[in-house]
């Protein structure tokens, strides 16, 4: 099985729910553990949000996530300058800003980010997938 959403949204805060809900409704329907479904639900949130705060002069970005048997992998990109995330400064334990890529990090099966050569960045976030008994993603999975 494989399912593919795939936006081209305005840099704007108004855009990051609708890709959640629109995500969060197809691994819902087919069944994906509730907690799995917040994990992706946060990391999806900090990516978006570190491009509409980050990615100028960027007029828009672009989010993909497909799910294949059961790994969800996630795709924000950005027409924007780019980062270099390893110089990314880790946050103080008190601050109350700066924890995007920590959490991406943390829920995440597997993170990576890549500088596009024609500007801009992408985010790739990998997550492994349960599904709840019965439910019908495992029934389309391929062997």
């Amino acid at each position: 099985m494989e399912a593919t959403i795939a936006l081209r949204l305005p840099r704007d805060a108004a855009s990051v729910p609708l890709i959640r809900q629109m995500l969060d409704g197809t691994l819902r329907s087919l069944g994906v553990d509730p907690q799995i479904r917040d994990d992706i639900e946060l990391m999806l949130s900090e990516a978006c949000s570190n491009v509409i705060k980050h990615a100028q002069p960027s007029d828009d970005y672009t989010v993909t996530a497909s799910v294949h048997d059961d790994l969800c992998v996630i795709k924000v990109t950005d027409t924007g300058g780019g980062f270099d995330a390893g110089a990314v400064v880790e946050p103080s334990p008190n601050s109350e800003h700066g924890r995007g890529l920590q959490i991406m990090r943390a829920l995440a099966d597997d993170v990576r980010f890549t500088n596009k050569r024609e500007n801009g960045a992408m985010v790739c976030l990998e997550k492994r997938l349960r599904f709840a008994p019965g439910a019908a993603g495992p029934h389309f999975m391929t062997t």
